[in-house]
């Protein structure tokens, strides 16, 4: 499925130039560029290239590209043969389950049928097995089966809770066992299988060792299970996010199988879930359902099912008399019909297949991909950096430490473990693999909380791509209208009935046929109560109402059904628009009856009904005067649904069933009986939501089946048609031309009179022009259009399976108010990826620049690796949590659409990003180089940590670590109001976040003050502790004024010119590297270098970081900025 989405305005590859190169080559080079539907070579590219940079964390709740299949054509198609072969497989595999039922039985060793029904589940299951009629017709036939299971095949089970539950109990429930999820020491077992955690785990036993062997047991233990005791939090809080998402998602599945179907019981329809079908349920089938359960066909017209899924043959099957088996998990692709179930749950051949496929939740989402690449880039930085800390490091420790020093080789190897560990963590807090967690953690909470908005994700993807849509096209029935029709309106024999009982006047013979017509040509039912109260009618909300109107003009529905019988049906067509029914009357005669829209009838019908039953040509006048009348009704917003019939001679119906399959009704030369006009109200704040949407910059289009005039009229209700608006219809649409396209097709509001092939035909035209479409569907023929969408858009109540299945997103209520909530998730689940980059990347340029200076400077760094260990926790898993789970806010809808391919980290995040990473680096660098001085610090003697370190180190090291932590928790609240000087709006309702940062909070204070051995700290004073948070609270004020700083339009960071720029300073790190060791050589007899420690020894040095900075050009320098693949 084709779900790319294009922001629009993004030029073609000749408009895009820069140096004689083309786009594609642009972005070849760009990191940050990837298809929005990227091929399994990129994404194994990608996984490679994280090798090890925490890829086991990056790529949790990602595809498993083990068990993709390849994606060029010849592999599609290999993989298509591949998939058959394996359903087919697991099929056969049941089947042969089911034929050792059946040796049992032939062996007598058959179980014997339930107490109180007179057949077993082996014998019904044998049935089903080797579908052959004659083991059918040794059990009685269908008949005989019903009567053994207790069913009425006209009424069904008795709707009595002891009858169901007494059948669960002795066939089963239709619940398929699914595979226990993981459990939590599974995942507990994957994050240990990070890379920069194992070679931790590895330091901290080397640590342990050499501190046991330098300290003795006493002292020596500290350093080793300091740093193996912050790697085991980080696995635990690592799992313990991981198996919590599981669970949801886990839940999230339970929903999407849990569909509502309709079951025949005590005589009338009623929805149920599928998982309460029992055996002996009538259920009835139309076009789109799914078959629930195993079961024999009772009744049926024109029934063909889609038996791909269990037997990979492509066909459909027809059903009747000679075929009547039903197998669960196939589509009804024409016709209807009633099945009485036989096998639910495991004992159906579906069930025996799923039974033994586990749900693969490895879908990874465009944004997923994208941060994916953003991950990886920056943790190349991050490993260059770490690596360029440890050789200055080792180096400087044998040139200048070295000398004068203990020089056991126990204290050595203690040096060389401690300087390759404080590396290691480098490169985990430099590698933001929070990013993709972070989609994780905010797709989870927003799927759940759509689900209480009324809306059913399947796909995660959909999601994201929500948030970008730029138009909406919107059936009208049901979703912008209540879907509650009832006939207002009616003309008939002749003249406009001023009420019901008005139609009882007419003649008895057209008053007969009408009846006949109403109530043989509809697929839905009448349940008349025993106890006198009004009728109970189902069907879709049109057939509804025509049987509605019928049961209130006199129309006794068994009464009919008894009296004649249906020869052949032809179903509703979308493309036809009509539906007819060849019926057998009493005295034998035959009638075609037919109805659907009332211009396409009034076009088949030469002859009319007059007043006196009379049977009279339709002259020009009179053809003119029915459109006036069926105008007049279209212009009330009503949907106009005409009845005709035609008396057909007995002989020319076809005698066998397998004629009267291909048999097509005769539709020409019909006799115009009359038309009803339907009224369908416009749900109630309707108008309301589409103005949101238009506001939003979300064009709001409707495709209707209805007539132009109808379409009109509700599109002007529901505030859909605009002044210069175009209405269209259907088959005009599809002769446009492309420039007609170019030119109108940003002005069409409502399309009426479509079809599936119309509505498909518009959304890859708007597509074309680079629009991200969301499509509503309730039927079959509408699944190619939600296939080709950005976002399809089921509708829950009258859709059907196959559309649901078609689509991303599933509206539980069918309302257009609740898509609007869906757009308003989509842009929550963009802003708040936003929120996460910028907090997240502020921490890492500040951790890599401090500890990337002060190690070239001084040798040291003020950082430790479990302090560095409990901030990547802060930034990773807690602030994702924390980030990811803002819920949406009004001002979401006050913007206009972010397109796909728009830069992921805007100006105005480059501007909060480095505005912040400049203060805390600037705070923190004062502090390490003069914080003794600055601080006032008057401590005498060497740290209690045995580290040979001074009292004044101690403290200054523990003041810049609090300083800093208190400059993220302060900046996380500054992150979730980018845009916005008021960043406390809404901080109350947020319980999750607040509660987060007071965990932080707390635990910051409990690793200063009292686990000081643990964490290479130091109890602080009040008056210290005042002076770390103020350091952390200035963040605040400083957010406030930098939002005053104006940025530009278009992007200011050229993302393909970084990776370029990237690989050319790559080169001069060697050089830099070797002037580096060169000046620390020269100056490694200095006496004062050995007292000072934080001393730069090559001023120069400092600046030379440049290097290692991303490329920023003003607007003028970006050549077609706005066409540049975001990042």
């Amino acid at each position: 499925m084709s779900k790319n989405a294009l922001s629009p305005g993004r030029g073609t590859a000749s408009e895009y130039h820069d140096g004689g190169r083309n786009q594609e080559e642009d972005e070849e080079d760009d990191v940050f560029h990837i298809p929005p539907k990227p091929s399994l070579e990129m994404l194994k590219k990608w996984r490679k290239a994280t090798l090890a940079l925490n890829a086991s964390r990056r790529f949790r709740y990602v595809l498993d590209l083990k068990n993709v299949e390849p994606v060029d054509k010849e592999s599609e198609k290999n993989g298509e043969l591949v998939s058959r072969f394996r359903t087919v497989t697991h099929a056969l595999r049941a089947v042969q389950r089911f034929k050792q039922a059946g040796e049992r039985y032939n062996q007598g060793k058959l179980n014997p049928p339930p107490e109180g029904f007179g057949i077993g589940t082996d014998q019904l299951v044998r049935i089903l097995q080797d579908q052959q009629t004659a083991l059918l017709d040794e059990h009685g036939g269908i008949q005989t089966v019903a009567k053994q299971l207790k069913t009425d095949l006209e009424h069904g089970v008795n709707d009595d809770p002891e009858d169901i539950e007494k059948r669960k109990k002795a066939f089963g429930t239709n619940k398929i066992p699914s595979k226990p999820g993981k459990p939590f020491r599974v995942f507990v077992w994957e994050a240990c299988h990070d890379t920069t955690l194992i070679i931790l785990m590895v330091c901290a036993v080397v640590s342990f060792a050499t501190g046991m062997w330098v300290d003795g047991p006493k002292e020596g233990w500290y350093d080793g299970v300091s740093i193996a005791i912050a790697v085991l939090l980080v696995i635990f809080v690592t799992a313990t996010s991981d198996y919590r998402q599981s669970l949801q998602f886990r839940s999230l599945n339970d929903v999407k199988k849990n569909i509502q179907i309709e079951a025949i019981r005590g005589g009338r329809r009623c929805r149920i879930s599928v998982f309460d079908i029992v055996v002996g349920d009538l259920i009835p089938l139309n076009i789109g359902d799914q078959v629930p359960a195993d079961g024999l066909l009772v009744s049926g017209q024109s029934l063909s099912i889609d038996e791909s899924s269990m037997t990979g043959e492509s066909l459909p099957v027809h059903k009747d008399s000679k075929h009547p088996f039903m197998l669960s998990g196939c589509k009804v692709q024409g016709g209807y019909g009633t099945m009485l179930v036989t096998s639910v749950g495991i004992n159906t051949e579906w069930g025996q297949v799923m039974a033994t496929i586990s749900e693969d939740n490895g879908e990874e989402t465009p944004l997923q991909v994208r941060l994916n690449g953003v991950a990886t880039f920056i943790g190349q930085i991050g490993l260059s950096v770490a690596i360029l800390v440890f050789v200055i490091l080792f180096i400087r420790f044998f040139a200048v430490d070295f000398k004068g020093r203990n020089r056991r080789a126990s204290r050595v190897i203690k040096e060389i473990v401690n300087i390759f560990s404080i590396a290691v963590t480098i490169v985990v807090v430099a590698v933001p693999e929070g990013l993709p967690l972070a989609v994780t953690l905010t797709l989870a909470y927003s799927m759940r909380k759509m689900m209480a908005d009324m809306s059913l994700v399947r796909h995660l993807a959909a999601c994201e791509t929500m948030g970008s849509a730029t138009t909406i096209c919107s059936d009208k029935t049901g979703t912008l209208t209540l879907n509650k029709m009832s006939v207002v309106k009616a003309w008939v024999s002749g003249r406009i009935m001023e009420s019901e009982e008005d139609v009882k006047t007419i003649t008895p013979e057209i008053y007969g046929t009408l009846l006949v017509g109403v109530c043989q040509n509809s697929s839905g039912d009448v349940f008349i109560p025993k106890d006198g109260t009004e009728p109970k009618i189902s069907g879709s909300p049109t057939e509804s109402a025509a049987l509605s109107w019928g049961v209130n003009i006199g129309m006794n529905f068994d009464e009919i059904k008894h009296q004649t019988s249906i020869v052949h049906v032809e179903t509703f067509s979308s493309l036809r628009k009509r539906a007819g029914v060849a019926v057998k009357l009493s005295n034998g005669e035959v009638q075609a009856h037919w109805k659907g829209a009332a211009e396409m009838i009034l076009e088949l019908s030469d002859k009319w009904v007059d007043t006196d039953g009379s049977i009279k040509p339709m002259s020009k006048d009179k053809d003119q005067e029915l459109k006036n009348v069926i105008e007049g009704m279209a212009a009330a917003s009503l949907r106009c649904i005409a009845f005709a019939y035609k008396p057909l001679d007995p002989t020319i119906i076809p005698k066998t069933e397998d004629e009267l399959r291909t048999w097509q009704i005769p539709d020409d030369g019909l006799i115009f009986i009359g038309v009803i006009g339907i009224k369908d109200p416009c749900r109630p704040g309707v108008q309301e939501a589409v103005r949101r949407c238009q506001m939003a910059g979300v064009k709001v289009r409707m495709v209707t089946g209805d007539s132009v005039i109808t379409a009109r009229a509700i599109a002007q209700e529901c505030g859909i048609l605009t002044s210069d608006g175009i209405v269209v219809e259907g088959r005009e649409f599809r002769h446009w031309s492309k420039e007609k396209l170019d030119r109108e097709l940003p002005k069409l509001d409502v399309m009426a009179r479509s079809s599936p092939s119309d509505k498909l035909l518009l959304v890859k035209s708007l597509k074309e022009r680079n629009q991200v479409v969301a499509v509503t569907g309730d039927g079959t023929n509408d699944a190619p259009a939600l296939h080709e969408a950005d976002v399809g858009l089921s509708m829950n109540i009258c859709g059907t399976e196959v559309a649901k299945e078609s689509s991303d997103i599933v509206i539980m209520d069918d309302n257009f108010a609740s898509i609007v909530k869906v757009v308003r998730w989509g842009r929550s689940v963009y802003a708040n990826i936003q929120k996460f980059i910028q907090f997240q990347l502020t921490v890492n340029v500040t951790a890599l620049v401090i500890n990337f200076v002060t190690a070239i400077a001084s040798g040291d760094v003020p950082l430790t690796a479990v302090q560095l260990l409990w901030v990547n926790l802060i930034m990773d898993t807690l602030g994702a949590l924390a980030l990811a789970t803002e819920p949406p806010t009004d001002d979401l809808m006050e913007k206009t659409p972010v397109g796909r391919t728009e830069p992921l980290i805007t100006n105005i995040m480059w501007r909060n990003l480095f505005g912040q990473a400049l203060y805390q680096i600037t705070v923190l660098l004062v502090l390490d180089f003069a914080g003794t001085s600055v601080l006032n610090l008057n401590y005498k003697g060497m740290s209690k940590n045995n580290d040979e370190r001074t009292q004044n180190d101690q403290v200054k090291n523990t003041i810049i670590f609090n300083a800093f932590v208190f400059c993220q928790i302060f900046n996380e609240v500054n992150a979730r109001k980018p845009e916005k000087k008021n960043i406390f709006a809404g901080l109350h309702r947020n319980y999750l976040f607040v509660s987060i940062i007071l965990v932080e909070i707390v635990f910051q204070f409990i690793i200063v003050q009292f686990l000081t051995r643990f964490a290479s700290t130091t109890a602080l004073s009040g008056k210290e502790w005042a002076i770390c948070i103020a350091i952390g609270a200035v963040s605040w004020p400083l957010g406030f004024f930098i939002k005053f700083i104006p940025v530009p339009k278009k992007p200011i960071v050229n993302t393909r010119r970084i990776r370029l720029n990237w690989r050319k300073k790559s080169r001069t790190m060697s050089k830099t590297l070797s002037t580096s060791f060169s000046a620390i050589s020269r100056r490694s007899d200095d006496a004062e270098m050995a007292k000072s420690r934080k001393g730069s020894p090559n001023g120069d040095l400092t600046n030379r970081r440049v290097d290692s900075e991303v490329e920023m050009y003003t607007p003028s320098s970006v050549v077609s900025a706005d066409r540049v693949p975001g990042v």
